[in-house]
Parts: structure tokens; C-alpha cells; sequence
């Protein structure tokens, strides 16, 4: 087993359409979901379509840091 980093990691997607927009009236917050990753099969940044409830429509999330 390993001892040392684990394997699957949590990471945070963040909606890239409430983040251009900033404290645009139109937005009220940012969407954020959380979700985890197995970083051997994924090195790279997530990116997925999710439902963005600020937006109220099939936006694109990108993997942010901590």
C-alpha cells in the first residue's frame, strides 16, 4: 500500500463564466462543486460541464488550487 501521497486527491471545479463576469449584476456568486481525482490516471486539470445555478445553464468548470 502507499505510504506516502495519496493517490486520490479532492480538488474544486469553479464555474470560468462567473469568474469572467466578477460582481456582474447578473451573477450572484461563483459556482463551485467538489469532486475528487485519482491523480496517477488525471495529472492533468479537470475540466468538466456542469449545471452552473448562478448562471442557470451547462457551463464549463475548470479544476482551481487550493
Amino acid at each position: 500500500m502507499a505510504k506516502g501521497k495519496d493517490v486520490r486527491i479532492r480538488v474544486i471545479l469553479e464555474c470560468i463564466s462567473c469568474v469572467r463576469k466578477g460582481a456582474n449584476e447578473e451573477s450572484t456568486g461563483i459556482s463551485r462543486y467538489s469532486t475528487q481525482k485519482n491523480r496517477h490516471n488525471t495529472p492533468g486539470q479537470l475540466e468538466f460541464k456542469i449545471f452552473c445555478r448562478y448562471c442557470r445553464k451547462h457551463t464549463t468548470h475548470h479544476e482551481i488550487k487550493k
